[in-house]
């Protein structure tokens, strides 16, 4: 996410670093070559120049030029400026109403059916609501069976109606069964196209009219950058929509959308799609984009990611383990899933200051323990909570079992030995610094 444009970024706060004496000239060069990496990343060129002139301004109005450290200071203009450029402040949803209506819009191929079930599942699992998803799709039978895919994957009801043709009529009937079944949050999937056309804006216009919905949101594949933000812009001239979702950012996008949208439709960005699970979602906080473009990573988010999956009975009885010297492989095999839930290796990866930047041109695979499972699944009960019998024949039997070698076993158990030496370790002083230090976050 982002790669070029945090690379052309790094590379034009060197032109300031590389002088020994700032000045105004080589700040104007500086931001120059900032605009010319927004540009490259496809955002909008009126943008690209209006930001420039006042990150420009700003770095001359707050004496750039005599701070003690004026690089640090530019950079810090840049990553504000940035986050106003995409709103400044996270914008939630509204689920006022009973039931809260969500029509979802967008072109074919954005994403949108997915992403509903996202919004679905993140509504029902962090917002403890009862959503009701809706097939409005009359057009492409394959969408409907797709959405009640997605439905009983994430565990939602889906509301749908083949033998009718009138997507007003369904969303209409979707909204009386919501209420007739407890359902609090209605998304309605409507039908896309794969170019904007009249008949297409009449029929969402005439959707959007009758369930007069609570949210109506724009879903755009950021992929497509500067054709996304026209696109965004036609959709908002006919409905007037209330926020914008950006999916696919995953993938090898330029970040164009993400950082012109905001200015030329002035609708905030309320959530992002990073990967294909149905969890991954992520509410669009502007200043931690922005602080991950300039490859200063997103702790906060990272934290927050770990304290989902934090169970704190399940730590008690751990933290009782390791004082104990009892830390076995079936809890270690435990923590990997933890991890594994958060979210793909690449995108945690990119949230730690700088490691984006160390591992560029690493490619980080999601299976990155699957040779780590398959020992410790090839163990047996006993060996699993005391390692300490493994002797050469059972290490031999394990590497067969596994599809890896005696080295690879032996190194693993290394590492797992050094790791509960400092897991113990860290019961004491360094443990509690470390809590300390996680709550602070939690406070940001």
């Amino acid at each position: 996410m982002f790669d070029n444009l945090s690379e052309k970024l790094d590379k034009a706060f060197h032109v300031l670093k590389g002088h020994g004496q700032i000045t105004e000239i080589n700040v104007a060069e500086t931001l120059k070559e900032v605009r010319r990496a927004l540009l490259d990343a496809d955002v909008n060129f009126k943008t690209a120049k209006e930001f420039t002139n006042t990150v420009k301004e700003k770095a001359l109005g707050q004496n750039v030029l005599t701070s003690l450290k004026p690089g640090q200071l530019m950079v810090k203009l840049v990553k504000d400026e940035l986050a106003e450029l995409m709103g400044g402040e996270a914008v939630d949803i509204d689920l006022g109403g009973s039931p809260s209506v969500i029509l979802m819009s967008g072109l074919q191929g954005s994403g949108k059916t997915t992403f509903s079930g996202k919004l679905a599942n993140y509504l029902k699992n962090k917002k403890t609501k009862k959503p009701l998803l809706v097939a409005g799709d009359v057009y492409r039978p394959a969408a409907i069976d797709q959405l009640h895919v997605v439905g009983d994957q994430i565990g939602v009801e889906v509301y749908s109606d083949k033998d009718n043709k009138d997507p007003v009529s369904i969303a209409k009937d979707a909204i009386a069964y919501a209420k007739s079944n407890g359902h609090n949050v209605v998304i309605v999937d409507t039908a896309g196209r794969l170019a904007i056309d009249d008949q297409m804006m009449t029929e969402i216009a005439n959707i959007h009219k009758a369930v007069s919905p609570n949210e109506t949101l724009f879903v755009v594949d950021s992929m497509t950058g500067q054709d996304a933000v026209n696109t965004a812009k036609a959709f908002n001239d006919v409905l007037n929509f209330d926020g914008v979702i950006l999916t696919k950012l995953d993938g090898d996008t330029r970040g164009g959308a993400a950082l012109s949208i905001r200015s030329v439709v002035d609708k905030p960005i309320k959530f992002i799609g990073t990967g294909e699970k149905m969890d991954a979602i992520d509410v669009f906080y502007p200043s931690r984009m922005a602080e991950r473009i300039l490859g200063m990573g997103d702790v906060v988010s990272l934290v927050e990611r770990a304290q989902e999956q934090f169970d704190e009975e399940e730590a008690r009885k751990l933290q009782k383990k390791i004082a104990k010297d009892k830390f076995g492989f079936d809890d270690f095999l435990s923590q990997i899933q933890q991890i594994k839930k958060m979210g793909s290796m690449k995108d945690l990866i990119g949230m730690i200051p700088g490691a984006g930047k160390a591992l560029k041109g690493i490619d980080i695979d999601d299976d990155a323990f699957k040779g780590i499972e398959a020992i410790i699944h090839s163990m047996t009960p006993e060996e699993r909570s005391d390692p300490s019998i493994l002797n050469g024949s059972r290490k031999k039997r394990i590497a067969k079992g596994s599809g890896t070698s005696i080295q690879e076993v032996n190194q693993l158990l290394k590492q797992f030995k050094q790791m509960s030496k400092m897991m113990k370790m860290m019961q004491g002083g360094g443990g509690r610094k470390m809590m300390q230090m996680m709550n602070n976050m939690r406070g940001m």
